[in-house]
């Protein structure tokens, strides 16, 4: 079936069809826009830091530079997560074009469809299991003084 042959009914169930992915692309762009953030915020406690680095000394030297190992791991992490979430947005992005291309066409497309999802899915999973990862990682190496932690009336 070629596009001369497809009446308007066919192209508008077509479109229907090709564009119903488009709410997963939405929903991963919303990942990715957390993701950026968790980003931004690691890129500007490491700035704090850095300008710490050359101010300290003995103990609270080791605890910049600790903070900074931490923090240059948890932004490694995040890009790898962001990086899983475009490859998954990327994949969703090209199977819409494909399916309305390969349905112009009249290529049975089922197989090729089931795994690019099976693909963009797993991409999107490794990426909220590393953006878990980055979270488990923050919240690990949180340290507040128990002095802090102590009403002053108790």
């Amino acid at each position: 079936m070629f596009i001369a042959e497809l009446e308007i009914g066919q192209i508008g169930r077509l479109i229907q069809f090709a564009m119903a992915p488009a709410f997963l692309l939405v929903a991963t762009g919303n990942i990715l826009q957390l993701f950026a953030g968790r980003l931004a915020r690691v890129i500007d406690r490491e700035r704090v830091q850095l300008a710490e680095f050359s101010r300290t000394t003995g103990e609270d030297h080791v605890r910049v530079v600790r903070e900074l190992q931490i923090l240059d791991r948890r932004a490694s992490i995040v890009n790898k997560a962001i990086l899983m979430a475009t490859l998954s947005a990327s994949t969703v992005s090209l199977l819409i074009a494909a399916m309305f291309v390969l349905s112009l066409t009249g290529y049975k497309f089922g197989q090729i469809v089931a795994g690019g999802f099976i693909l963009a899915m797993a991409f999107l999973i490794a990426g909220l299991g590393l953006f878990i990862a980055e979270i488990r990682l923050a919240t690990r190496n949180i340290r507040i003084e128990e002095r802090l932690l102590i009403l002053e009336d108790e």
